[in-house]
């Protein structure tokens, strides 16, 4: 896998404690954001899933959430990573800029099998017009916090609301 960073402590990308995975390469190229370093998986170094395993392993204190770039651009990857980091049991959050539906109808079975393992989808691109530094976990007023889990979309307050738009 294409890796740009691992970071340990964040409390911004996801509820409480979170290691997060920045994975490389996105094809979305989205106006303003903030890491376009990561467009580019040649950007990236290379790790293992037994790298980046350990890596998370060894902060039994924090859950999961992985960022890029786009993770579902390296689908197969980012699935086989997914399922072992649920068998150890930590809380998932994936953050892309695809849509919940647009996951659904692109028929890539590696990108939907994924959602398997998913707690928590933040989806959609960052739109610069949408905007919105007040919004918990996300950039602009269009992405969406789906507890997948639950079913269910979550409102700015982490409270589940009705089912998801679209």
């Amino acid at each position: 896998m294409r890796i740009m960073n691992i970071l340990h402590d964040s409390v911004v990308d996801g509820a409480g404690l979170r290691t997060v995975i920045f994975f490389a390469g996105c094809p979305h190229r989205c106006y303003g954001c903030h890491n376009p370093k990561s467009w580019k998986i040649e950007n990236g170094t290379s790790m293992t899933k037994k790298q980046i395993l350990e890596e998370i392993i060894s902060n039994p204190l924090t859950e999961v959430t992985f960022s890029g770039g786009e993770p579902l651009y390296q689908a197969f990857e980012v699935k086989e990573l997914a399922k072992e980091i649920k068998a150890y049991g930590k809380n998932l959050w994936v953050y892309t800029g695809y849509t919940l539906e647009e996951i659904y109808n692109s028929k890539n079975d590696d990108m939907i099998e994924t959602l398997k393992y998913v707690d928590v989808l933040v989806d959609g691109r960052f739109e610069m017009k949408k905007r919105d530094v007040t919004l918990p976990f996300r950039g602009s007023s269009n992405q969406r916090i789906i507890r997948l889990k639950e079913g269910r979309e979550s409102d700015d307050n982490g409270k589940n609301s009705a089912a998801c738009r679209g």
